[in-house]
């Protein structure tokens, strides 16, 4: 039997690698928006697989995008979070004019 591979499993894999790239090294919604691009290929991916699951191979590369992209989701949601406590903490320095120097 003949299998041919999975439609939209390769775009999932590859989005939910650029989700992770994106929220580590550029910024994290750029890695959120490739996250929910990689979840929304796994799902359809998914239900194509389950309509017929002995005609497709590439299953396994559903199932490995789609934990890289709520990994991506996490890290851009930690990179957020980060980014808020540090503007929050420059904007009370500047706001207090406490700047360390006490000379």
């Amino acid at each position: 039997m003949n299998q041919q591979p999975l439609p939209g499993a390769s775009n999932a894999l590859t989005f939910g690698i650029i989700s992770i790239i994106a929220s580590l090294f550029c910024c994290g919604p750029f890695g959120a928006i490739f996250s929910f691009i990689g979840l929304s290929n796994a799902k359809k991916a998914e239900r194509i697989y389950h309509e017929n699951p002995g005609e497709y191979s590439g299953f396994e590369n559903v199932k490995t995008g789609k934990v890289l992209s709520y990994i991506g989701i996490a890290l851009a949601v930690i990179m957020l979070i980060l980014t808020i406590i540090y503007f929050g903490v420059l904007l009370a320095l500047f706001a207090t004019g406490d700047f360390g120097n006490d000379f």
